[in-house]
């Protein structure tokens, strides 16, 4: 037994015995002095933490952020500097399914990175696409409801997925993606990643530069057809989590090739789309991605419960070079994502491990669950701020520009309306004949049981990004459904899920 530790209690106590309980008397009762046995189940009694209500089921690994390319000029962060390596995590994620949800399922994938930089963490939390259902953060609760389950018949709801997506043009964009090819790619690999939102950087003379962050696979894209994702899904449901372990693991390191689209503040109202609308992609022909470097994944977590289910991301992670922008949902989930971390995880979760920065870190955050580390203030007499005791004090270069784009902003703020038709179209212009017929298909299939109305409503949609959309869907739900204009079910009749 020499070579081998010694189990103790959580108190560092030897264990004696770990496999008979203490009794007492004849008729074998458990005694409650088995301290022991009251650890362990009590333990195990508290071994869940609330999943995350929104991208519950992820996988991850660790690996480098390698700075090839020179946007000295556009920002002064560190991490962005030519021949700069940074440690980063991965997480990937479905956005719709709990904890136990397959993984190859249509979804929108999670695509969430923190880097831990000399200057503090970096996190830049985004999606396999550019784009996203909505643009206004008072409407992402309410989709996110739509996404999960009925409160009555507690199962997924189609009739009310396309209930609100048929109600908010602004979707068009990204329903359109989600039922094409790429809705459900092969693993984790074979995806990009997009930052999404508009950020910004700022160089050290003060200049600020609009910037969208793109992270280009390159194993290629490979995705799974309706009728494919199905039968995997009755052999496995972690396809995704055994393909990206085992790359890793066997020293088959994924990459992405890095690259950003920069637009100078200046250009802020000179655009026929708003560019901080989340719906929006910015035209390569406008605004040229610029390759900047290369992100690999090379190292597996030793516990996925501490460094994977316990990593927290969110958008309020920033280090000087780096900003936000006014981008409505960015600005939401700035404060959204740290919420839901110290609810979920508790108030100091950026000590723990996985999402501690690499480097010093000072404040005056008081107490409270979690509080293992004492004072972080830089001296023992110093737990307020201004004070004479030798406490940690601002950092007047770390303030950002400020922004120049009070007019500008008012040609977005105050227009009528917004054209939510044109991006689709040219995306759905992009497609040849055999993803056409497979994006009608795969929406046809995701009708399935929605009310006639609903569905009228969603055509009518479709036809505006183009008349091809709405016939070839109209012709689909016929030979998927018997779906005809003229048999529109009752108001509030249930759907195939209710």
């Amino acid at each position: 037994m020499a070579d081998k530790p010694t189990l103790t209690t959580t108190a560092g106590a030897a264990v004696p015995d770990n496999q008979n309980s203490i009794t007492a008397g004849p008729r074998g009762g458990v005694m409650i002095q088995d301290y022991q046995l009251i650890e362990k189940l009590a333990h195990q009694n508290r071994e869940r933490i609330p999943e995350r209500v929104v991208h519950a089921k992820g996988w991850g690994a660790f690996g480098t952020l390698k700075i090839t390319g020179d946007i000295s000029k556009y920002t002064k962060a560190k991490c962005l500097q030519p021949g700069a390596e940074t440690p980063m995590l991965a997480r990937f994620s479905t956005v719709a399914g709990e904890l136990g949800a397959a993984d190859a399922e249509r979804d929108v994938r999670g695509f969430a990175l923190k880097f831990y930089t000399e200057d503090g963490n970096w996190d830049l939390v985004g999606n396999n696409t550019p784009v996203f259902f909505v643009r206004d953060p008072y409407k992402f609760p309410d989709f996110i409801h739509t996404q999960k389950r009925h409160p009555r018949t507690n199962l997924r709801s189609p009739k009310a997925m396309w209930d609100f997506w048929s109600l908010s043009p602004e979707s068009l964009h990204q329903v359109t993606i989600l039922m094409s090819d790429r809705g459900i790619p092969v693993d984790p690999t074979f995806m990009n990643g997009y930052g999404s939102h508009t950020y910004s950087l700022w160089n050290d003379a003060g200049e600020r530069f609009w910037v969208k962050f793109h992270f280009k696979t390159e194993q290629g894209h490979k995705h799974y057809t309706n009728d494919e994702a199905e039968t995997l899904i009755g052999k496995s449901r972690e396809t995704y989590q055994e393909a990206l372990f085992d790359k890793v693991e066997t020293g088959n390191y994924p990459r992405w090739k890095v690259q950003v689209q920069i637009m100078p503040e200046s250009d802020t109202g000179k655009t026929p789309y708003n560019p901080f609308d989340l719906t929006k992609v910015w035209p390569h022909g406008d605004y040229p991605p610029i390759d900047i470097g290369v992100m690999e994944l090379n190292r597996n977590a030793d516990n996925y419960f501490a460094e994977i289910e316990q990593a927290a991301f969110s958008p309020s992670n920033i280090v000087p070079g780096i900003s936000h922008s006014p981008d409505k949902m960015l600005q939401a989930r700035i404060f959204s994502y740290a919420d839901a971390h110290r609810y979920r995880l508790g108030t100091h979760y950026e000590a723990l491990p996985v999402n501690a920065p690499k480097c010093p870190v000072h404040h005056y955050h008081k107490d409270g669950q979690m509080n293992f580390f004492g004072q972080k203030t830089g001296a023992t007499d110093a737990y307020y701020e201004p004070n004479s005791m030798g406490g940690a004090v601002e950092d007047k270069s770390a303030m950002e520009p400020p922004l120049a784009i009070e007019g500008a902003m008012a040609r977005y703020n105050h227009r009528e309306g917004n054209d939510d038709f044109s991006q689709p179209r040219a995306l759905f212009e992009l497609f040849d004949d055999g993803q056409k017929s497979r994006l009608f298909d795969n929406v046809a299939a995701a009708m399935g049981g929605v009310p006639g109305e609903i569905i009228e409503r969603q055509l009518a949609l479709f036809k505006q990004v183009h008349p091809d959309y709405e016939a070839g869907v109209r012709a689909a739900l016929k030979e998927a459904h018997g779906y005809e204009a003229n048999a529109i079910s009752t108001p509030g009749t249930p759907d195939a899920a209710e």
